[in-house]
């Protein structure tokens, strides 16, 4: 993945356009669960929905704070640390449901304004993640998508993996499969049938074949597998998602 200006700035409407539909449909899921089911148990262990619910908005404000960054070369206050985030997802999980998904539709308005606002130059910034990676701030809007599609099927309402657009899954396996190749994953090939895509990881391993989304569930740990077709035993992948390859500094 390059990141030349002209290429991704003139993209910024697209990915902006996906992270919004990715969150109008995240947000009308939540809108559809009782006060109560918003208390239920999610698929992440330990976590109820309203717990997913609660860290994608903290994470959106995250996003936000970085764009901002980059767009003004200041830091518009103190940045959230990983233990705030997570009293705050603890102290937000709580609220009624219809709350719940105005917070995330509100940061998702936020952060449209604040992609329409930035200048052309700006999106070449680098901006560092909490983890301490750093990336141009483009990579927010993409990080962002993530986010809300990784976590809509981690609401267990419904949308599994085979709901994951085309253009994400896409993106999303180029990402996650460069990463991967780059820490040297012992896997040879992978091959998306109907995407009509492939790539070449490692000169050993298995060659492992199937849907774009059942192996994307797979890499990102929403999936178990199942329905791939494989030459060889298949490896545990790593805690998902990485940073990724070749990186920005």
């Amino acid at each position: 993945m390059t990141c030349e200006l002209g290429r991704y700035s003139e993209a910024v409407p697209d990915i902006t356009g996906d992270v919004i539909r990715s969150g109008e449909r995240f947000t009308a899921a939540v809108e559809t669960l009782s006060d109560a089911q918003v208390r239920e148990p999610s698929t992440l262990p330990g976590w109820n929905r309203g717990q997913v619910i609660t860290h994608v908005a903290r994470s959106i404000d995250a996003y936000l704070w970085l764009l901002a960054v980059a767009r003004t070369g200041v830091e518009p206050g103190p940045r959230t640390d990983a233990a705030a985030l997570s009293r705050a997802v603890q102290a937000g999980a709580g609220r009624p449901a219809r709350d719940l998904a105005a917070d995330v539709r509100g940061r998702l308005s936020r952060l449209a304004d604040e992609a329409a606002a930035m200048p052309a130059e700006r999106w070449n910034v680098l901006v560092s993640a909490l983890a301490g990676w750093s990336h141009p701030a483009w990579y927010t809007l993409y990080r962002c998508w993530r986010e809300l599609e990784t976590h809509h099927v981690d609401l267990n309402v419904g949308y599994g993996t085979a709901r994951w657009p085309g253009t994400y899954v896409t993106w999303a396996l180029d990402d996650t499969l460069a990463a991967l190749g780059a820490h040297g994953f012992p896997v040879a090939r992978v091959e998306a049938v109907d995407l009509g895509r492939s790539w070449n990881l490692s000169p050993t391993g298995p060659t492992v074949t199937g849907t774009g989304h059942t192996l994307l569930g797979w890499l990102s740990g929403r999936g178990s597998g199942t329905g791939l077709t494989v030459d060889r035993p298949l490896p545990e992948p790593p805690k998902w998602p990485l940073p990724p390859a070749p990186g920005w500094g």
